[in-house]
């Protein structure tokens, strides 16, 4: 399995993409904080972050006894580069070269 295919397993499913979401909102939170968010078992969100983790989209960090979640922007960005921004770039030159024919007539 490829780096892409693993970000993009890890982003299918909804319960993952809340966890990111989380993260985004505030970093460093604990499974505890996040089970709170989630209703699920422990067991059930520690399994989606080991899925984001092997995707390199969580990065976890121990403090003491505690393990803190860090989400790690990087390989959304990416599967954005690689599967999107391509297929966008066209469009945009044309309205970029369009506003430019009209601000000079």
């Amino acid at each position: 399995m490829t780096d892409d295919d693993r970000v993009f397993k890890a982003l299918a499913d909804p319960s993952r993409r809340f966890l990111l979401d989380l993260l985004f909102a505030r970093d460093g939170r604990t499974l505890t904080e996040l089970e709170s968010e989630l209703e699920m078992t422990r067991f059930g969100v520690a399994k989606h972050l080991r899925v984001l983790e092997e995707a390199g989209l969580v990065v976890v960090r121990r403090s003491g006894r505690e393990k803190l979640h860090f989400l790690n922007p990087i390989p959304i960005r990416q599967i954005h580069d690689r599967w999107i921004d391509k297929f966008t770039e066209q469009h945009v030159t044309a309205l970029i070269d369009l506003k430019h024919t009209l601000e000079e007539s």
